[in-house]
């Protein structure tokens, strides 16, 4: 099996993504910003942290946004393949022509996680306040996307940041002591992801809280933009085990921007792009905001 087609095999246990196969796109070596279509990765800073985007630009200069997260790849050297193919999972669903696509390639290599959110709010800051003038475009509306651990970046990126507008496909992970605690039991084999929890703050059973903080059901508060959820109920038992407690906690938030939630059955992890119908509830969401 080929590399890239590895990174997107991967399962989701400790929510890694599951992408539909295809060849991660290529940087176009261009240096201007201006005068057409083209696909280039760029090293951007914002206060002070630096973090590589892959940007796809469409061939007109006044452009809609759509940044976007990838899934959990482990090792940082699969990051920007993994960014890349993210990038084209999104465009194939993606029924606009005209809007740019940025993907963030934060970095996840010997870090807890949620470590990572200044890397990928760096990504998106730029977008909003740098990109402009850096690429010589103007930036319009800028929207967010996010598969797996990318929604959970995202989803709580919308709970520091307003945006025209979320999207997240089976955002995870939910629940690290539930999770992490079915490793400390031996009912799953040791991840890399609880492995490094468990060097920061021991088992789930000696410091719950630790692991609490770090789950995305600790961050279902305040979200600034409109939200798309999107969840295969074919996805994994330690998602769906989560799953109706996070939409209960984020339908409770009664200071939140609206949030939808589309449950999918018969599609597992990668429902945004694998189903015909969230591929129109998205892009749906994208035309109304």
């Amino acid at each position: 099996m080929s590399s890239a087609l590895l990174v997107l095999a991967m399962g989701c246990s400790d929510g890694t993504q599951a992408l539909p196969p295809d060849a991660p796109g290529q940087d176009a070596g261009i240096d201007s910003g201006t005068g057409g279509a083209y696909r280039k990765t760029v090293r951007v800073s914002y206060n002070g942290t630096d973090v590589d985007v892959v940007v796809d630009k469409p061939a007109n200069d006044e452009v809609d946004v759509l940044v976007v997260y990838h899934g959990s790849v482990w090792f940082d050297d699969k990051i920007m393949e993994s960014t890349n193919s993210v990038l084209d999972a999104f465009k194939r669903v993606l029924t606009r022509k005209d809007m740019m696509i940025v993907s963030v390639g934060y970095p996840e290599q010997d870090m807890l996680i949620g470590d990572n959110i200044a890397q990928a709010e760096a990504g998106l800051l730029w977008v909003q306040n740098t990109a402009s003038s850096a690429l010589g475009i103007t930036v319009k509306k800028v929207f967010l996307g996010g598969h797996s651990q990318g929604g959970y970046i995202v989803t709580r990126l919308n709970g520091m940041h307003r945006t025209d507008g979320v999207v997240a496909n089976g955002a995870g992970p939910l629940d690290l002591v539930y999770r992490c605690g079915l490793e400390d039991s031996g009912a799953l084999p040791s991840g890399v992801y609880c492995a490094a929890m468990r060097r920061a703050y021991g088992t789930t059973t000696a410091n719950p809280q630790g692991y609490a903080a770090r789950s995305l059901l600790n961050f279902t508060q305040g979200f600034k933009a409109p939200t798309l959820f999107v969840q295969g109920e074919n996805d994994t038992d330690i998602q769906m085990h989560s799953w109706p407690t996070f939409k209960n906690q984020v339908t409770a938030c009664t200071g939140c921007a609206p949030s939808t939630f589309l449950d999918l059955p018969g599609v597992g992890h990668a429902a945004l792009f694998e189903s015909a119908s969230a591929a129109t509830a998205f892009n749906a969401f994208l035309a109304s905001h």
